[in-house]
């Protein structure tokens, strides 16, 4: 399916198309972005976070979900995290249940193209959602995560993790993340 060039997409417009694309698109004011393919290390760490905080999970109300999952960040900003958490009962912005409303954690695991888009417009609208309580960004060139967690006042606090033998506590959403077990499998010695 060919993308059409609208001067500015309507949410109804983007959410029409993005529902038949047979790639993935976000939005920000008006605009759509084509999602970029990921890589091996990108994909080890994205599986890795999935797989810790499913097995946290298993008795637990609160899912994982992977790259698919769209985020409503603001009223005409939509998202694809890498990983998103929501506890409780998940709230869609229709029957398509296709767009979550309330994350309470959002990961997202840094590419050289996205970056600074993560670390800077893409986190101001993502603090604009009310049931978030921890971002993280996780590096895929070495032992790094940080953790942007909200404060009670509203205000965020960041955290930098860069030891193996780390380890994060969520407590909005009841987990600990190992930073050997997210990086298990990486291997910083091949670069491409």
């Amino acid at each position: 399916m060919a993308l059409p060039q609208p001067q500015q997409w309507t949410v109804q417009d983007y959410l029409d198309y993005e529902r038949e694309a047979e790639a993935r698109h976000e939005l920000v004011a008006g605009q759509i972005y084509a999602m970029a393919g990921a890589s091996e290390r990108h994909n080890q760490i994205a599986s890795a976070l999935s797989f810790l905080l499913y097995g946290q999970f298993v008795e637990r109300p609160c899912q994982v979900f992977q790259s698919d999952m769209r985020v409503a960040a603001a009223e005409d900003a939509f998202f694809y995290p890498d990983l998103v958490v929501v506890c409780g009962e998940a709230h869609y912005s229709d029957k398509a249940r296709d767009t979550l409303l309330n994350p309470a954690a959002i990961i997202e695991v840094l590419s050289p193209s996205t970056e600074d888009f993560d670390r800077g417009r893409k986190f101001k609208l993502y603090r604009g959602i009310s049931s978030l309580n921890d971002y993280l960004l996780v590096s895929q060139k070495q032992i790094l995560i940080e953790h942007y967690s909200r404060q009670p006042q509203g205000s965020w606090v960041l955290r930098d993790y860069s030891q193996s033998d780390s380890r994060i506590d969520l407590p909005s959403i009841h987990c600990t993340l190992s930073l050997s077990a997210v990086y298990q499998r990486v291997n910083f010695q091949d670069e491409s």
